[in-house]
C-alpha cells in the first residue's frame, strides 16, 4: 500500500505530432521539496522511426519555443517506443517534450510518472568466476563438514562395541 502511494501517474495520453515537430503535454513536473524519480514512455501507434522524448527545465521549454538554443536533461534516441528514467534530486520544474523528426506525423501514447519511494541500494550480481567459486567452496566445506560428522560417528559406534 505504501508503495503504490508513492507513485503518481501525471499523464497518460495520446498526441498526434505533425512531421518535423514536436508537442508537450500540458503538465509540468513541479517538485518542491522531495527528489523523485521522474519515468517517461512512449509509443508509436502504427510504428513509426524518428521520435524521441525529451525531459527540459522548463526555463529550457521557454528558450525552446522562443527558437534560442536550450539544455536537455534527458532524452531517448529516436525509435518507435522508448523510455527515460531521471533520478530529480534537486527542486524544480520539469517537461517532457515529444519530438517527430521523421517526415510524417506520428501518433505517440505518452506515459509520465513520479516515483517518490526512496531507492534502496543498487542489486548487483558477481561475475561468473566468482559466483563459481562461491559454489565450488560452500560445496568443500559442506562434504568436509559431512566427513568429519561420518567419521566421528563412526568411530564412536566401533568403539561402543
Amino acid at each position: 500500500m505504501l508503495l503504490a502511494a508513492s507513485r503518481v501517474e501525471l499523464v497518460d495520453d495520446v498526441y498526434r505530432i505533425p512531421a518535423q515537430d514536436w508537442r508537450f503535454p500540458d503538465a509540468v513536473i513541479a517538485l518542491k521539496q522531495q527528489p523523485a524519480l521522474i519515468t517517461a514512455r512512449y509509443e508509436t501507434d502504427p510504428p513509426a522511426d524518428g521520435i524521441r522524448i525529451a525531459l527540459l527545465r522548463r526555463e529550457d521549454l521557454q528558450k525552446r519555443i522562443d527558437g534560442i538554443p536550450h539544455g536537455i536533461v534527458e532524452s531517448t534516441p529516436a525509435g518507435p517506443r522508448g523510455e527515460l528514467h531521471y533520478a530529480a534530486a534537486a527542486p524544480g520544474e520539469y517537461v517532457v517534450v515529444i519530438d517527430n523528426g521523421a517526415r510524417t506525423p506520428a501518433t505517440v501514447h505518452i506515459r509520465v510518472a513520479l516515483d517518490f519511494a526512496r531507492p534502496g541500494p543498487a542489486v548487483t550480481e558477481l561475475p561468473p568466476a566468482r559466483q563459481l567459486t562461491i559454489v565450488a567452496l560452500s560445496f568443500a566445506v559442506f562434504f568436509g563438514i559431512v566427513s568429519f560428522s561420518a567419521h566421528r560417528l563412526l568411530r564412536n559406534t566401533r568403539s561402543r562395541r
